[in-house]
């Protein structure tokens, strides 16, 4: 069954979508919306995302944050939204009475958000991180240099059209030359950013873990060049958590195949999170 339900953040009405299966384990998911997005998702991911996981006996709960979707208010950031998380959550627990726990699901932004709020809610046992969005400009530099301008390097049709005079030879030794420069320029995070909050979240949640990496998406790439061998992320590899890297799948997991990969992945992690309670 699916049943839209509304709820009250800060006397803002907020829309959400419950789907629920004739018999649910006991930890359900609740899908966190990356912007700008609202509950349905990229050509229907989450829907489908959904309606897969209730064929599992997975309930789950997607829904409009402030401000998105038929959801109303100012629209909020991704930083903003650990009110809009909680109420989510209190919802669907106030419908679900045989939900215990939940998994929070987040692509982007919003597996950003999840790992800022996953400590404060002794309720969330899990989290789906997708392509998490952690994001500083050299950061960015080194990625776009050591995933995009080498690889360009590297290809036939780049010197196909540098020796037909389809590239703008000037422009583009601009752009190298000021990633270059960003690259190695060492800017500290600022205290209170969200990059500093997620990797404080990342230490102090006690929960279990699955990370899903997209192998051509720059996003994730850079998440994978700022975490791997950050001791402040070190938690994240532990053995009690998981990544899996998809490698030929976009940022969005466009694809049908790749969407199924996904669901399989979720499924199987909730089930164990629900093992565990």
């Amino acid at each position: 069954m699916e049943k839209a339900v509304t709820f009250q953040i800060e006397q803002k009405q907020c829309l959400g979508i419950l789907h629920l299966p004739t018999q649910a384990i006991t930890t359900g998911v609740v899908i966190v919306v990356g912007g700008p997005q609202y509950r349905v998702g990229s050509h229907r991911q989450f829907v489908q995302l959904s309606r897969s996981l209730a064929q599992q006996n997975i309930a789950s709960f997607r829904f409009d944050y402030r401000g998105m979707g038929d959801s109303f208010g100012e629209k909020q950031s991704f930083e903003e939204i650990c009110d809009d998380i909680k109420h989510a959550i209190d919802i669907f627990l106030k419908e679900q009475t045989e939900i215990k726990n939940v998994v929070i699901w987040g692509l982007c932004d919003a597996a950003s958000a999840a790992l800022m709020y996953a400590d404060k809610d002794k309720r969330v046992n899990g989290l789906v991180l997708l392509n998490p969005w952690l994001r500083n400009e050299q950061a960015m530099a080194q990625t776009m240099v050591k995933f995009y301008y080498l690889r360009r390097l590297l290809s036939r049709q780049f010197w196909k059209k540098l020796i037909t005079g389809k590239v703008n030879v000037g422009g583009s030794i601009a752009d190298v030359s000021g990633f270059v420069k960003d690259s190695i320029n060492e800017k500290s995070v600022t205290e209170h950013s969200y990059q500093q909050r997620m990797e404080l979240g990342i230490q102090r949640y006690s929960g279990k873990t699955c990370l899903i990496l997209s192998g051509v998406d720059l996003t994730a790439k850079e998440f994978e060049q700022q975490t791997h061998k950050h001791a402040g992320w070190q938690n994240l590899r532990s053995d009690t958590n998981e990544i899996h890297r998809i490698r030929h799948a976009d940022h969005t997991f466009s694809s049908s195949a790749f969407k199924q990969q996904v669901e399989q992945i979720t499924a199987q992690f909730v089930a164990k999170c629900n093992d565990t309670t």
